[in-house]
């Protein structure tokens, strides 16, 4: 008996002594389960419930940021920017306003200029970067992108500026006529001279408004909302009946050709409007007695098949440094020749946008003293009603320069390759 009494109180103390170790390895679990680990203290749970979900709305490029200035959350926009590099803020700036933010709490914004990654051109990302505490231990970095929204200011800027000088100029002119004509009303002459000056002056103001208009909607309007089956015969006939007094008083041949019953599909006064600048530009640049020609023809292309209408003269030319910049607003190769013939320096800018929405694009060859061949590139009617049927309108604007891009480059294209050389003989127009 004393044998398995003592056998009974040994399995007691054990199972005691089993249960107490039980419950001290189960507490000690749950202790060490709620301590913060070093990792935890840098990954997700340490967001604010729902930040990170906001953050991944955010048009805006969010870092968010620890008290040891490492990076807890950062965007995909933000690494793209540059502003987050090997798990840390890499604008000082920046970082210094986190630092100031987190000691007394207080929001901050500022602009800043960064360095473009990836170019080395010395080109700079204008941004606006705001600061904000996120909880007691975390702040908060939003930085956005301004850069496009500056230069599309600084374009409007010019473009009033611009804009200003060239109504300034007709008007005073026209003011400074009439007194002369107040002045000389004695000479019969004398008014009938300055009448005809006004007279000019008053036709250069109306083509600068009309221009001006003309210009504001096509940048503006979807020519594709009112698309039409458009023969460029037609086009081109009326483009040619346009320059046919400035043609004749110049003794200027003007020759039209090419391939026959081509359609491309757009809004038809748009297309007039842009061919007629060219052929105008051409005859208004062109020696007298010399030619220019209009032809076009089909051409495959990667997009599908194309129109291409060639204008072609052989006037002055166009200088390698000025085949850069024709197609911006109110650029002029010569502007005492501009003047001279009524030019506003718009009618290229017109031709680059109706192009643009016409998912074309406007091409120039010229060399000095050799003459100019711009080329005008649309899709042909079937391909472009097709492409119409399955994209939005306003993707396919999408494929050629807007407001935003002032300086439309233009491709070299030598004569050879334009389809006024290589078409059939042009039919002479009176």
């Amino acid at each position: 008996m004393d044998v398995n009494a003592a056998v009974a109180a040994a399995a007691a103390i054990a199972g005691v002594l089993t249960g107490v170790i039980a419950m001290l390895a189960f507490r000690w679990s749950e202790r060490e389960q709620k301590r913060p680990t070093r990792t935890s203290l840098h990954t997700d749970p340490v967001l604010p419930p729902g930040v990170d979900t906001v953050l991944s709305v955010l048009r805006s490029s969010a870092v968010v940021l620890d008290e040891a200035d490492a990076v807890v959350k950062a965007s995909s926009a933000a690494y793209a920017l540059g502003l987050v590099r090997g798990g840390k803020l890499a604008v000082e700036p920046m970082l210094q306003m986190a630092r100031d933010t987190r000691r007394d709490g207080e929001i901050r914004q500022v602009e800043l200029d960064l360095p473009r990654r990836g170019t080395g051109r010395g080109e700079a990302l204008a941004v606006s970067a705001r600061v904000a505490p996120l909880g007691s231990r975390l702040v908060l970095l939003l930085v956005e992108d301004l850069t496009e929204a500056r230069r599309i200011e600084a374009v409007r800027r010019d473009f009033v500026a611009n804009v200003s000088h060239e109504l300034k100029t007709p008007v005073g002119a026209l003011s400074l006529l009439s007194e002369a004509v107040m002045d000389a009303s004695h000479d019969p002459e004398a008014v009938e001279r300055f009448a005809g000056r006004m007279q000019i002056e008053a036709t250069r103001l109306t083509s600068l408004v009309q221009e001006l208009i003309d210009l504001s909607r096509v940048q503006n309007d979807d020519p594709l909302e009112d698309a039409e089956p458009v023969r460029v015969d037609e086009l081109v006939a009326e483009a040619v009946d346009r320059c046919r007094h400035q043609a004749g008083t110049k003794e200027i041949t003007m020759a039209a050709g090419g391939t026959a019953d081509l359609h491309v599909w757009g809004n038809r006064g748009q297309l007039a409007a842009a061919l007629g600048n060219l052929v105008e530009n051409a005859v208004n640049y062109s020696p007298a007695r010399t030619r220019v020609g209009i032809a076009a023809r089909k051409v495959n292309a990667p997009g599908g098949e194309q129109i291409e209408i060639a204008v072609t003269d052989q006037g002055i030319g166009i200088s390698d440094k000025d085949k850069e910049r024709i197609f911006e607003r109110f650029y002029r190769v010569d502007p005492a020749r501009s003047r001279a013939t009524g030019g506003t320096g718009l009618g290229l800018a017109i031709v680059k946008h109706v192009a643009a929405s016409h998912g074309g694009e406007v091409t120039v060859w010229s060399a000095e003293g050799q003459g100019s061949t711009f080329t005008l590139r649309l899709p042909e009617a079937g391909a472009a009603r097709d492409r119409a049927h399955q994209q939005p309108a306003r993707e396919i604007r999408a494929g050629g320069a807007g407001l935003d891009e002032e300086a439309g480059r233009s491709t070299p294209t030598s004569p050879e390759s334009t389809a006024y050389e290589t078409l059939p003989a042009p039919e002479v127009l009176p």
